[in-house]
């Protein structure tokens, strides 16, 4: 059995007070395990990036407890977990966030840098190599298309070999062509590497890459899939967009 990369036990999270307050996660355990892809599907407000966020360390639950192998990120301080995602978490996101001012060699190596490191041009270079820019180290966000702008992005969150690395529609903006690729370099990173990846879609497409499908309604887990095809997992989605919420067993 493989040892969990992260694990989620009873965590919810709710904004705002008293009776202002909104749920976006109801009492959600999980486990990711190491080396594993998994994809986190559900309805528009069903609680994906809130999940994403908090499995992350980019947000604190509620109640509940996120742990990323032994370590309980709920009992770290904000400075020790900036630092704990600085060395162990890479975060993709849907809009890529590269500085526009900076190269893609600079973009990339700016995690070490924040990491109070001096990166090393080979290390950078290595990085864009492995996500096929290596030739592009010199350009620009503005010079790139968006799926070279996300393949940077990419190759940022790898380079500082992040135990887990966390995704919200890194496809989302991308063209189909563009972005199965990007997803073939993440199906390959969790078969060649043995990175652990939890990617937040849309797309049964995007989410048949991965090993397991978990679907989230209003906040909570209504089952998963493992194995499935696009259809398979379209299927399910619209089972659950019209089925009043109602949980279908797996």
């Amino acid at each position: 059995m493989r040892p969990d990369a992260i694990e989620l036990r009873s965590v919810s999270r709710r904004y705002g007070t008293a009776d202002g307050s909104v749920s976006a996660l109801e009492g959600v355990s999980l486990a990711f395990g190491a080396g594993t892809f998994t994809a986190v599907m559900g309805p528009s407000g069903s609680g994906k990036s809130t999940l994403l966020q908090c499995a992350a360390g980019l947000d604190r639950p509620t109640s509940g407890s996120v742990r990323l192998g032994e370590t309980e990120l709920t009992a770290l301080s904000e400075r020790r977990l900036t630092l704990l995602r600085r060395k162990r978490i890479g975060f993709v996101f849907q809009a890529f966030n590269l500085l526009p001012s900076l190269t893609a060699a600079q973009n990339v190596a700016l995690p070490l840098r924040l990491a109070g490191r001096r990166p090393r041009r080979a290390e950078v270079r290595e990085a864009l190599r492995r996500v096929g820019l290596a030739e592009r180290a010199g350009h620009r966000p503005s010079e790139l298309s968006g799926g070279q702008q996300q393949r940077v992005a990419l190759a940022r969150a790898l380079i500082t070999r992040p135990e887990v690395l966390f995704g919200d529609e890194p496809t989302g903006a991308l063209d189909s062509v563009t972005g199965r690729e990007v997803l073939a370099l993440l199906r390959g990173m969790v078969d060649a590497e043995g990175r652990t990846v939890v990617m937040v879609t849309h797309d049964p497409v995007a989410a048949s890459y991965a090993d397991r499908v978990v679907f989230l309604v209003d906040g909570r887990v209504h089952g998963e899939l493992a194995g499935a095809s696009a259809g398979e997992i379209a299927a399910r989605t619209a089972g659950l967009e019209t089925s009043g919420a109602e949980a279908v067993p797996c």
